[in-house]
């Protein structure tokens, strides 16, 4: 890795300031948090790590460009999320346990990634197009996935042509979207989450074929 992490100002970073660079993103994770993204400081995430604000702005311009390092990361791990659907089966107790899995494990990811994924919203929402895009890298790694297998069910004649694979697709994954950053609040309705999950992928897979599963 080594030769691969620069400073601000163009030097490579050895591995003690590889080190330091990590563990000031790693303290900033952790205060995104339990803190508002607005109220975070340089200082603050300095004190954390136990360094001073200069050695932050030598790797770092601002706390934005260090969050915009951890949504990078996040989008990384992000992209796994494909390996829920693409190649799997939609057919029978196998497209059941493909709807459970995909609901399944894309509540998880964005529980382990609740704080930045906020963040990313919140600039996504307000125009700022880093964000957008990071978001949308997150999405496409399902919307494309689940585009590709209704497009596949529809030439098999498992799902009416008239159905647009895209425009469903994309829905599907904005209603997981949307639920997985209010999974809190079901909470407060009263739902558990293992009555979340299986109402979630019922929806998915009633999107996906047009039928209700085989269990």
């Amino acid at each position: 890795m080594t030769g691969q992490v620069r400073t601000v100002d163009g030097r490579v970073a050895g591995r003690r300031g590889q080190a330091t660079r990590q563990k000031l993103l790693d303290c900033l994770s952790e205060m995104l948090s339990s803190s508002p993204y607005r109220d975070v400081k340089v200082i603050d995430v300095a004190r954390k790590a136990g360094t001073s604000p200069a050695t932050f702005y030598q790797y770092f311009p601002d706390v934005e460009g260090a969050v915009l390092e951890l949504a990078e990361s996040m989008a990384k791990e992000g992209a796994g999320l494909t390996e829920l659907v693409e190649g799997r089966s939609w057919s029978g107790k196998s497209g059941w346990q493909t709807a459970e899995e995909l609901v399944d494990g894309f509540l998880s990811f964005w529980r382990r990634n609740d704080a930045i994924l906020r963040v990313v919203d919140l600039g996504a929402a307000e125009g700022d197009k880093r964000f957008y895009k990071i978001r949308m890298k997150v999405l496409n790694s399902v919307n494309n996935s689940l585009t590709d297998s209704i497009k596949e069910l529809q030439s098999k004649g498992r799902v009416d042509k008239d159905v647009n694979a895209a425009a469903m697709a994309g829905s599907l994954v904005a209603m997981l979207a949307s639920v997985a950053g209010h999974q809190k609040g079901f909470q407060s309705w009263g739902v558990k989450q293992s009555e979340l999950k299986p109402s979630l992928a019922l929806l998915v897979h009633l999107g996906v074929t047009g039928k209700k599963p085989t269990k």
